[in-house]
């Protein structure tokens, strides 16, 4: 009720378009021109600029309802020169009341949020199993929760006949476990949640809570040195774990009943050597996936994983214990790499790529190490191994990018995907492929 539904058509220029829902009539009018956006593949190759068009025969028409009503499927009329045409839509409009919405649960272990109804929208912080919500909309597949995000409906459970307050939250406690520290949020139900990292904050805010917090304990650890809190508006409430270090080493949240359990790695302790850090690679592809194929036929599924053994031996010699996600050519899923990296939690997870030629992109001169992020924790890690590795071995630069990707997106630990050059480019593939140069490169 009150929110803004909009309707579109494309029709014959000059013609009078409308809209029917129930007894309203809604006019939709021409619009002058459009913006066509990029894909996000764009970026990749620098074409990312958004284009507008002029658009003749493009109608839009926007409308408010004040009180819930089922107004079923909207017809469409376009007239021109006495003669007119309508057509039904395939959606059906129905506004609902704000009060007993319907409540779902989240049944998954990790419920995708999304900034829209779609994947093409943007992904927010995953919502733990057992978070509840009140639903506000539903797109074709899509449900748009009361904190605004959006979850296809498959990852959730409607609750029969439940009505969902807000959750109230009093006093947090927090305790050591191996190497991290755990912190306690007892709440009266589990609700949405979102997380920010900055260099030295972590930043947890929940959403349909209201505090009723009067003491706090905060374990003495290495890695906490002050945990600051507001009510930032009436349901909403911002927890602040200001660090001794910069450095994010990874964490995880669950629902244990209605407490929510938050787990912050501690830094590895420093030495000399790697010995006692654990680092997990990932020869990315594999079996019937063959990645990239260069000019001879040679597949980047082979090269990922010669070179995922080379560079084992290498941190092996600095006493690094490495686990690879795939010894040899067998097919292995995204999330079952991503499984892997959550059970282990390794000290980092490097996933390892060589590059293939984006979209309207020049195979002769798109060349280069690229390096990819997607958690603030890894971000400092690939700036560092782009610039040694382009600088050191002399090779041309491609770039390092936020990227929303299966394998940089584990926040259990600081994971970043390489890309070590370019099977398409000419160039490039004589040392991609040069003995060598790959030990160099290792």
């Amino acid at each position: 009720v009150g929110e803004w539904i909009c309707f579109s058509a494309i029709a014959t220029p000059q013609a009078q378009v409308s809209v029917q829902l129930g007894d309203k009539i809604l006019p939709l009018l021409p619009q002058p021109q459009t913006t066509k956006l990029p894909s996000n593949a764009a970026v990749l190759t620098n074409l990312n600029q958004a284009d507008s068009q002029d658009k003749t025969g493009y109608y839009r028409g926007c409308q408010q309802f004040k009180q819930e009503a089922n107004l079923g499927k909207p017809i469409f009329t376009a007239q021109l020169n006495n003669r007119s045409i309508t057509q039904q839509g395939q959606g059906e409009i129905n506004i609902i009341s704000d009060q007993n919405l319907p409540v779902i649960e989240i049944i998954v272990p990790e419920g995708v949020a999304r900034t829209g109804p779609g994947s093409d929208y943007s992904r927010l912080t995953p919502l733990p199993q057992g978070t509840k919500a009140r639903v506000t909309g539903k797109e074709g597949d899509w449900l748009r929760l009361d904190y605004g995000g959006w979850i296809l409906e498959r990852e959730t459970r409607l609750i029969a006949n439940e009505v969902l307050d807000n959750a109230n939250i009093r006093g947090l406690s927090s305790r050591s476990i191996n190497q991290a520290t755990e912190i306690i949020f007892p709440l009266s139900h589990p609700v949405p949640i979102a997380v920010a990292q900055e260099d030295d904050k972590f930043i947890l805010t929940l959403y349909n809570t209201i505090a009723q917090t009067d003491t706090i304990f905060l374990v003495d650890n290495p890695l906490v040195r002050r945990l600051d809190w507001r009510q930032i508006n009436p349901t909403t409430i911002e927890y602040t774990f200001n660090l001794n270090q910069k450095q994010q080493w990874g964490y995880s949240l669950r629902y244990q009943g209605t407490n929510l359990i938050l787990t912050l790695r501690h830094p590895p302790e420093k030495s000399d050597n790697l010995q006692g850090k654990v680092i997990l690679l990932d020869p990315g592809h594999g079996g019937k996936e063959t990645g990239a194929v260069g000019p001879t036929g040679y597949t980047e599924k082979e090269i990922n994983l010669l070179m995922s053994k080379l560079i084992k031996q290498e941190l092996e010699k600095l006493g690094a214990t490495v686990y690879l996600t795939r010894e040899t050519d067998i097919d292995l899923s995204l999330p079952a790499r991503v499984e892997m990296i959550n059970n282990l939690q390794p000290t980092l997870a490097i996933s390892v790529h060589y590059n293939a030629l984006p979209d309207d992109g020049d195979a002769l001169n798109t060349q280069g190490i690229g390096i990819f992020w997607y958690h603030p924790q890894a971000a400092d890690l690939s700036v560092f191994l782009h610039d040694y590795l382009t600088k050191n071995l002399n090779r041309p630069s491609y770039g390092v990018f936020w990227n929303n990707l299966a394998l940089t997106r584990p926040y259990s630990s600081p994971s970043l995907l390489l890309e070590l050059g370019f099977m398409s480019n000419p160039q490039e593939f004589e040392w991609i492929t040069d003995t060598q140069a790959q030990k160099q490169l290792a």
